[in-house]
């Protein structure tokens, strides 16, 4: 039988079969074939072939997983491998806030790193917009991703102001929701699905950063088959996973073309250098000041990793 991850934790998951059955699932044997050296060996939204265990209803064995078209991953320091976040993914949601807790775009430079080398769409969405404040950084930079081509929407689940339009880009995909704790994942799913109530939190006012509500990535289908969503825990700090630090320049769309083009080709720093493109770009406006920050920054912590 052929069932759809939803959620999972310490090699426990439920699965959905077509009939809308779940069942709570092992993995037979001790390596699920096709999930070798992650972190995790199964994620929300991937497929799966089980055999239900007729003798304890409700149950099931996963004998092994259907090739995924995809996944979204980051770098799991603690246990030193590659961590599922999500499979088979149409648009990665990337959430930020203008404030509270404050706008971080170096962590959106990374999921959409990490979204490029996945190759999955993706699109940056600022909640609680109707608490903006109308910082010209702010503004600035979302500016700039949408001039270099990502979709930008400014929302507030709070009010309802763009959930219509994020809901029509979600149409008929899989989407996941990524975004530091106190972004409003959850309450954008409340806002998006009629009738869900997942548990939200607010942030913590002494540090200004948001609290964990979400613990465990799960998966929420919009009703109509209009869609599936699938929620993630707030992140504090993404590693990227599964790239070098000399190929950071190849998954930075507006940085990309300039590739190998330095006078020192491929060996140039792009921090020193003369005829440096890179450089030449950020002068020139082409490639924003602070994303070139933060293309330095996420090339020497992979370093050094």
């Amino acid at each position: 039988m052929k069932g759809l991850v939803i959620r999972g934790s310490r090699n426990i998951f439920t699965v959905k079969d077509d009939s809308g059955q779940k069942l709570e699932c092992r993995i037979k044997g001790k390596i699920l074939k096709g999930a070798e050296g992650f972190y995790n060996p199964l994620a929300p939204g991937d497929f799966v072939e089980y055999d239900e265990d007729v003798s304890h209803p409700g149950t099931g064995l996963i004998t092994s997983l259907v090739e995924r078209k995809n996944a979204f991953t980051r770098f799991n320091q603690k246990g030193q491998a590659s961590q599922l976040l999500a499979a088979n993914v149409d648009v990665v949601c990337c959430i930020t806030t203008p404030v509270s807790p404050p706008f971080r775009p170096r962590f959106l430079d990374r999921v959409l790193l990490q979204g490029e080398k996945a190759g999955i769409p993706c699109i940056v969405i600022c909640n609680k917009y109707d608490i903006s404040e109308d910082d010209p950084d702010v503004e600035d930079r979302l500016e700039d991703f949408n001039r270099i081509g990502y979709p930008v929407l400014r929302v507030s689940a709070k009010t309802g102001e763009g959930i219509d339009e994020l809901k029509s880009l979600l149409q008929a995909k899989t989407s996941v929701m990524l975004g530091q704790s106190g972004v409003g994942k959850s309450s954008l799913i409340n806002a998006l699905i009629s009738g869900l109530r997942i548990k939200t939190g607010g942030v913590n006012e002494k540090y200004d950063r948001g609290n964990h509500t979400t613990t465990l990535a799960s998966l929420y289908e919009m009703p109509d088959n209009e869609g599936i969503i699938i929620d993630t825990p707030g992140v504090r700090a993404l590693v990227p996973d599964g790239i070098a630090a000399q190929d950071v320049i190849l998954y930075m769309r507006e940085f990309a073309p300039l590739a190998g083009k330095c006078s020192f080709g491929l060996s140039c720093s792009h921090e020193t250098e003369p005829g440096c493109k890179i450089m030449e770009a950020v002068h020139a406006g082409v490639i924003h000041e602070d994303r070139y920050e933060s293309f330095l920054r996420i090339k020497a912590d992979l370093a050094s990793s």
